[in-house]
């Protein structure tokens, strides 16, 4: 099932949610749409699930007009943070819910119903847990149970918002390599909402990049992460590292009131200057963090930190200690007009 978005508007009072949405989700897709609180990034879910209303736009699925149809006839499985499963159930009678609920004609018989629910928890890796309740369930088991209920009435179309929010670290890891296969295996055109950089990274096909309600860049994942097309979704996606052309950088004094953009492993660092472009800075700090080493250096006290990163090869063919005298160049970066989104060139 594909999503064709147009001109969508949605204005809470004086604040804007949605400005003029416009966006193409394949048949099949996993998309992301990922972003700072306030985005607008839920408002836009909602509005596809036909929780909320739109103010003005067009929304279409396979074509058809979707805004004239109500939440229930838009064939659309919802998954929440909290995971929304009824307390007073057991997990088989959470996923049976949405079947029992159908209108007669679409309803199945019992036999039916228990083969699917069945399925569906064996689907999900939980068919043992059956008979148990949400409050015997640890978070990432609820969470994959709210998922098995979304799946239960065949939905053309799957949003999840914030699915992972709730958990901690390691389950959510788990978890999202786990949807990651579950797709995979299933194919629904499926919409996710995060703020987790990471997490769009690494389990969707293209990841949608919002900002004040409005969409920065569309791409996939290496495409926003290594091609981004606003020094919003440079800053937002990755650690970044700003030189500005007041400060003198080398790589910006050639595009005027400048700023270049460069990512901490993008940075050459020597006790001797590569080249004319190498900028003598001082060692501040070096610290060993699992398979990288951070060494951060400034240029004098009144210059902002550079945080670099380096591979614990770099940094062994290249001993670093504080108070080091050594000069950095970036590899590669990308210059931005000060105050706007216009980029000036890459390198």
């Amino acid at each position: 099932m594909s999503i064709t978005i147009e001109n969508l508007n949605k204005q809470f009072g004086t604040y804007k949610a949605l400005d003029d949405i416009n966006l193409e989700v394949n048949s099949g897709e996993l998309l992301a749409l990922l972003g700072p609180s306030g985005c607008g990034k839920t408002s836009l879910l909602r509005i596809i699930g036909g929780l909320d209303v739109a103010d003005s736009g067009r929304l279409l699925f396979h074509g058809e007009d979707a805004l004239q149809r109500n939440a229930r006839e838009r064939n659309v499985g919802f998954v929440f943070q909290h995971y929304a499963l009824f307390r007073h159930m057991t997990v088989f009678e959470n996923v049976a819910f949405g079947l029992r609920v159908k209108p007669k004609k679409q309803r199945h018989n019992e036999a039916e119903i228990k083969r699917r629910v069945h399925e569906l928890l064996n689907l999900v890796q939980l068919d043992w847990l059956a008979d148990r309740y949400p409050a015997q369930l640890s978070g990432g088991q609820r969470q994959r149970i709210a998922l098995a209920r979304a799946l239960a009435v065949e939905p053309k179309i799957l949003l999840l918002d914030e699915p992972f929010g709730a958990l901690d670290a390691q389950v959510r890891k788990e978890l999202r390599r786990w949807l990651r296969r579950l797709h995979d295996d299933l194919h629904i055109t499926s919409i996710f909402v995060t703020h987790d950089q990471e997490e769009a990274l690494e389990v969707a096909d293209r990841v949608v990049v919002m900002n004040k309600g409005r969409i920065e860049q569309i791409g996939t994942p290496d495409e926003v992460y290594a091609k981004p097309a606003t020094p919003f979704v440079y800053q937002f996606i990755g650690n970044v590292n700003l030189f500005h052309s007041r400060d003198h950088a080398p790589w910006t004094q050639q595009h005027g009131d400048a700023v270049a953009y460069v990512r901490p492993h993008d940075i050459d660092i020597s006790h001797t200057p590569q080249d004319d472009t190498a900028l003598p800075v001082e060692v501040k700090l070096v610290r060993a963090i699992g398979s990288i080493v951070r060494v951060e250096v400034a240029a004098d006290e009144s210059c902002e930190l550079v945080e670099i990163e380096l591979s614990r090869e770099r940094f062994d063919a290249t001993p670093l200690a504080i108070g080091d005298k050594v000069f950095i160049r970036p590899r590669q970066f990308r210059v931005f007009q000060a105050g706007e989104k216009n980029e000036f060139s890459a390198a």
